[in-house]
């Protein structure tokens, strides 16, 4: 066992000893039942009054029937690249005297620097206004890296609520940037080491919703919509509008009531890409999604469809435009069996149509080339069934299995050069060092399994696993990917709720991708030549992260965050090391 290895086990044999005394003490006090819920809400002070009996039964039922037990809302990986924070932050929230309005600064190594505030308050008695300020920047690997890789992101928005006495809106536009740097060359080294590997991408987003109290015919309204554009001249447009309308509660036999639905979705991106190939994406979906739910008790019966029609334009500076207008249908149904509480047996048929945009794109991979092919994937059908439950109000669990049939399922792939020739002024993304878009038809096996446990009243603990399995018709290997994916994270109160802590970690099994050996051409004067190797392996990895915060003063409290705390540099994707053990520590101000 190495120094830092001892180091790490005498400090987390610390903390559990300290950490058991304390839960044995509580366990003496711990004499009461709890209601757990699946995701906490605790009201701010600052929050506006709710409306006295909301929300009504209906609402409560419907909301009942659209949980499906999401009870784990963490990424399925970890996140920790240099140019994000994480996937989630862990640093634990007070229970007691909870406040919105904050204001957080922290400093770590690798020239972490983070700032955050939130503040909020009311204008009228039903009328809440805030906004929301988030920054981080990162010096990145100095020490790995003959070039830049820092980065830098950021996201400034405001909000409102506003209740009536018919229903509740929220509106929220907010600015984001991400600036940060294509740092992954494997291939070959670069002869200029202060190269320009930057890209910037722009967001603004404009988010509105409206909940009607009563589902008489309307239920609710939700609209989405960006703007994104790039370093390198790509644009995006997007726009989605959910109406849902509905007729809730009507009999139809003895103790068997219905609900009816009726969902319409109007969904369209544009996309414009201004380098290489120069694609241009036109993408428009109109679904009707009729259903109607019979149920007894908390068993239930959903029987429905989906009627979608999308046209889709697709051209660039090689090939000519295309068009695409055509008609889905898909199944959808769903019975639930509630035996009891602690076993529900489930199992339906869905499917649908999902819009690839650059947006949602660079969500999950920030190092794709400004000049993608983007295409709807279809699932044809997805068969599912599960056992889910809640046992003594101390433990929810839902376990579940799928087998979908999906067309234009999408991929991530390692480009290779995009020009041959030797050149000291080589743009930045054409050093091997970014990604594309693939699709291919095919079909996915999927395991799922969430759990969330309270053991006593100020410990949590919960897990996910996620098993997924590709067949292919075309690709011969599954690029990003990995088989398996599993989650186990738990926050913990102490020293009478002044002290937080939290603990999250991920286990990732290998992916496979694509790479490229680039080296000077023998027949071609002046140029590369590249052989591809299309079954590079990327390594699984580990990831530790632990979380602490210390309320001195109600005002007042200290945080440390600890990420990737095993300090192993593993890729997300081939090139781009992740940051290694990262402490940041700062004050947070809550007023």
């Amino acid at each position: 066992m190495n120094k830092k290895h001892k180091i790490f086990s005498v400090l987390f044999l610390g903390i559990s000893i300290f950490g058991y005394s304390q839960i044995k003490e509580e366990q003496l006090i711990l004499n009461r039942k709890r209601e757990p819920e699946v995701k906490k809400i605790e009201k701010k002070k600052t929050s506006v009054v709710q409306e006295k009996n909301y929300p009504p039964d209906n609402k409560k039922k419907e909301d009942s029937l659209n949980l499906k037990y999401d009870i784990v809302n963490v990424p399925p990986v970890s996140d920790f690249k240099t140019t994000e924070i994480q996937g989630e932050d862990i640093s634990p929230k007070f229970s007691n005297d909870y406040q919105s309005n904050y204001f957080r600064l922290g400093y770590g190594n690798y020239g972490k620097f983070l700032a955050d505030a939130n503040v909020s308050g009311k204008v009228q008695d039903n009328v809440e206004v805030g906004a929301d300020v988030h920054y981080l920047s990162t010096a990145g690997l100095k020490k790995d890296y003959d070039w830049d890789s820092k980065s830098s992101q950021a996201k400034i928005g405001a909000f409102a609520n506003i209740y009536t006495e018919k229903g509740k809106f929220n509106i929220d536009a907010n600015y984001a940037f991400n600036n940060y740097n294509y740092y992954g060359i494997y291939a070959f080294t670069p002869g200029n080491p202060d190269l320009d590997l930057q890209q910037k991408v722009n967001k603004f987003s404009v988010n509105g919703y409206y909940d009607h109290y009563s589902n008489d015919i309307l239920n609710n309204v939700r609209v989405k919509s960006y703007f994104l554009s790039d370093h390198f001249g790509a644009s995006e447009n997007y726009a989605n509008v959910d109406v849902n309308l509905s007729k809730h509660d009507f009999s139809v036999y003895d103790d068997i009531t219905a609900n009816g639905d009726l969902g319409i979705n109007l969904e369209t991106v544009n996309s414009k890409f201004d380098i290489l190939n120069k694609n241009k994406n036109n993408q428009f979906n109109f679904t009707l999604s009729p259903k109607v739910t019979f149920y007894k008790g908390d068993s239930y019966l959903l029987i429905g469809s989906d009627f979608s029609f999308l046209n889709s334009k697709n051209s660039s500076s090689v090939t000519d435009e295309s068009k695409n207008n055509k008609f889905y249908w898909f199944p959808k149904a769903e019975v639930l069996v509630a035996a009891a509480d602690e076993f529900k047996f489930y199992g339906g048929i869905d499917g649908g149509l999902k819009l690839n945009t650059y947006g949602n794109l660079l969500d999950e991979n920030p190092f794709l080339i400004s000049d993608l092919v983007l295409t709807p994937t279809e699932t044809k059908y997805h068969f599912y069934f599960g056992l889910k439950g809640d046992v003594d109000q101390t433990f929810k669990y839902d376990v579940n299995a799928g087998f979908s049939k999906v067309n234009n399922a999408q991929f991530f792939v390692n480009n290779g050069l995009f020009s041959d020739i030797i050149s000291t002024d080589r743009q930045g993304y054409d050093y091997a060092n970014t990604f594309s878009s693939i699709y291919d038809n095919g079909t996915l096996m999927e395991i799922k399994g969430d759990l969330q446990a309270f053991p006593m009243e100020n410990l949590t603990v919960d897990a996910g696993l996620h098993f997924m399995k590709y067949k292919l018709d075309n690709l011969e290997e599954v690029y990003y990917k990995p088989l398996v994916q599993f989650n186990l994270g738990a926050k913990y109160t102490m020293l009478e709720k002044k002290l937080n802590l939290g603990f999250k970690a991920y286990f990732v099994t290998d992916r496979t991708s694509n790479s490229y050996q680039i080296s000077p051409s023998d027949v071609i004067f002046n140029g590369y030549s590249s052989i591809e190797n299309r079954n590079e392996k990327v390594g699984g990895y580990a990831d530790l992260n632990l979380s602490a915060e210390y309320k001195l003063h109600k005002n007042f409290s200290i945080f440390a965050l600890g990420n990737n705390l095993l300090g192993a540099k593993y890729q997300n994707y081939l090139g781009y090391k992740v940051l290694g053990a990262q402490v940041l520590a700062g004050v947070k101000i809550t007023f």
